[in-house]
């Protein structure tokens, strides 16, 4: 009778419950943009060289892609709630470690950290919103789940110009971090007092050794993107790279002895030959490749190149935000009719957004901020009739007995592809910058941004054709 009692108690606050994890969430979306528009103003407190400046971004995603999927478990073995407040916790810890840091280095190892305790926070939104809603209340908190998700971008772009202008106290970027600290002790005083205790779920273990495997490959492979202009590309900076191949290659290996011994590796290897799922992923991965290195090479050249303020330069994503939240309202009325053409026009939106933007700063010499935002307004809209309905069309041939491990792979695979892609552009972004000019340098890496969303259009039809 008492878990009766207890169950229907539960039930009959799950809004609240919502509310709670859906603010974490909040936070974790917000952090990730309101850094990108503090990042000029950090460098240049921090005298961090470029590499350092994407480390900061770099490091952070493959701490969180690495970790997640263990985080999940983590919530299966110990409940959903005890692990969420761990998760919330350190993350607060670490966001007022990363506003004290005194130097890049000492900066990005915080980072390191922010993302590992971000990878024991999230997975318990979603998996907690899969244990207390279903049916018509599940669409509803999806459908809050989601608007929050594309609220968080604006937040976090307008409020990281608010703080780094502002200087409140004399903080100034320290502010875009301190700001998690409160937010996270109310989060964690909610949670004690509303979220219900989950039980265990037995026989969930952890593959410890597959973490830290992928994590050293791809630190071996992103690593050197980051530092290699620095080193002057010297040989064994290849080298190490090449290390990094042959450790991700390892990790397979490693996966497959871990199922031969009866263990629960990273990855259901099942999934490894599903054609469509696997060429979904690498749709997924070049998709965010051009995610966040887009947003933060935007942010360098307009706060460096045309010396548009920080709060200027933040609100300049707002509109973009926006019609990124209205397109994934829209795109799942057009998914249901035409399926996953809605994302290869997406990919063609933001293709021709890309060009406007060009075109814009090519005919204007020197753009005003609400120039840029109308121009940016096109790639918003496409980025988010694609990113809606993506996980569920690449999961959409993943069996319900693996959609779990579908989904933590899936979303490894998108911090893995926004990590590459801050690495990768960034570097050709910065080479260009310091050596010729910050306009060539912006022309180059939207060339780069247009090939990887044209691969990931490319893959996505294939895959349609693959299912079909």
């Amino acid at each position: 009778m008492h878990q009766i009692v207890s169950t229907r108690a539960d039930t009959s606050r799950r809004w609240w419950v919502l509310a709670i994890v859906v603010s974490a969430q909040f936070m974790f979306g917000v952090d990730a943009f309101i850094v990108n528009v503090a990042i000029p103003t950090i460098a240049a407190e921090l005298h961090a060289t470029p590499a350092e400046i994407e480390a900061v971004i770099a490091i952070y995603l493959i701490a969180y892609a690495t970790l997640v999927v263990t985080g999940g478990r983590l919530g299966d073995i110990h409940g959903t709630r005890n692990v969420f407040i761990a998760g919330v916790a350190g993350f607060s810890v670490t966001s007022l470690w990363c506003g004290l840091a005194q130097s890049g280095p000492e900066l990005i190892i915080a980072r390191l950290a922010q993302g590992a305790t971000a990878a024991l926070m999230v997975p318990q939104v979603l998996a907690t919103l899969h244990l207390l809603f279903s049916g018509a209340a599940r669409a509803r908190a999806f459908g809050i789940y989601g608007i929050v998700l594309g609220l968080a971008g604006a937040a976090g772009f307008m409020l990281g110009g608010v703080l780094v202008t502002l200087d409140l106290a004399g903080l100034g970027w320290r502010a875009v971090f301190f700001v998690n600290v409160p937010c996270g002790v109310v989060i964690i005083a909610a949670a004690l007092k509303i979220m219900p205790t989950v039980p265990r779920r037995a026989g969930t273990r952890l593959d410890i050794p597959g973490a830290i495997v992928l994590f050293a490959g791809l630190l071996c492979l992103i690593g050197p993107l980051l530092f290699g202009h620095d080193l002057n590309w010297t040989a064994w900076v290849w080298l190490v790279m090449a290390v990094g191949i042959a450790v991700i290659a390892t990790f397979v290996r490693l996966e497959r002895s871990v199922a031969r011994r009866g263990g629960m590796p990273l990855i259901d290897l099942s999934l490894l030959s599903d054609r469509a799922f696997m060429r979904g992923l690498v749709a997924v991965f070049f998709f965010f490749f051009a995610n966040l290195s887009f947003y933060l090479i935007m942010t360098m050249f307009m706060q460096k190149g045309l010396q548009i303020p920080p709060l200027q330069a933040g609100l300049v994503f707002v509109p973009l935000a926006l019609t990124f939240v209205v397109a994934s309202r829209h795109s799942g009325v057009r998914a249901r009719h035409r399926g996953t053409l809605v994302l290869i026009e997406g990919c063609a939106l933001q293709i021709v957004g890309l060009a406007v933007l060009v075109a814009t700063i090519e005919v204007v010499a020197a753009p005003s901020a609400l120039l840029l935002a109308l121009a940016l307004m096109i790639f918003g809209y496409g980025q988010g009739l694609v990113m809606a309905p993506l996980s569920s069309a690449v999961l959409a041939s993943v069996r319900p007995a693996s959609a779990g491990a579908g989904s933590g792979m899936y979303g490894t695979t998108t911090q893995i592809g926004n990590a590459a892609g801050v690495a990768a552009i960034g570097a050709v972004f910065f080479a260009i910058e310091s050596t010729m000019s910050a306009r060539l340098a912006l022309f180059a890496a939207c060339a780069l941004f247009v090939l990887s969303i044209a691969i990931s259009a490319a893959f996505l039809s294939w895959m349609r054709r693959a299912t079909a």
